[in-house]
């Protein structure tokens, strides 16, 4: 890390020059500058005085951010293939998130193995052909367009009941997939 190109930052958001932030430390223009630098280090009760007078703390100084993923691209996803059905899942190592989303695509007659029940929901929208989503021994229609939502307490799955392939976003939370 580098501390005076840090302290510099927080000096300059705070719209102060060196000789306002030396000032408010009892120090001289001359050692911030230096800091600034990185040609002297200060000490622990020093660098405690300048984040106090900088509105901050050695924590959040200290704390390492780290920039969030936001964007994933196709060659990210990890699928999983057989005869007849895709998962692929959208979002790698998802299953640190509050939520789980999955491209499923299904062949005609084909269906996912029947989840067992858990704590939770799942949601899913039919993005092509028509799916029943079927709930302990209760089966609901989906077609392309529809959505459909439900709370994982039972054994769930889907099913292609189309002529043609379907294909399902299908999200979990917590992630369950």
């Amino acid at each position: 890390m580098e501390l005076g190109a840090k302290l510099r930052e927080m000096r300059q958001r705070k719209n102060l020059t060196q000789e306002e932030l030396a000032d408010r430390c009892e120090l001289t223009k001359g050692y911030i500058s230096q800091l600034e630098n990185d040609l002297t280090s200060p000490s622990i009760a020093t660098l405690v005085d300048l984040l106090n007078a900088l509105g901050s703390n050695l924590s959040d100084f200290f704390r390492e951010e780290t920039e969030e993923k936001v964007v994933f691209t196709e060659e990210e996803y990890i699928d999983k293939q057989s005869e007849d059905m895709t998962f692929s899942w959208l979002i790698p190592n998802a299953q640190k998130n509050m939520m789980e989303p999955v491209l499923v695509t299904l062949e005609s007659g084909a269906s996912t193995q029947p989840d067992i029940p858990h704590e939770g929901e799942e949601f899913g929208y039919v993005l092509e052909g028509t799916v029943e989503v079927v709930l302990a021994d209760k089966r609901f229609p989906a077609k392309k367009g529809e959505s459909f939502s439900y709370k994982a307490d039972r054994e769930h799955y889907l099913v292609n009941v189309g002529k043609g392939r379907a294909c399902v976003l299908w999200i979990s939370t917590p992630p369950n997939f």
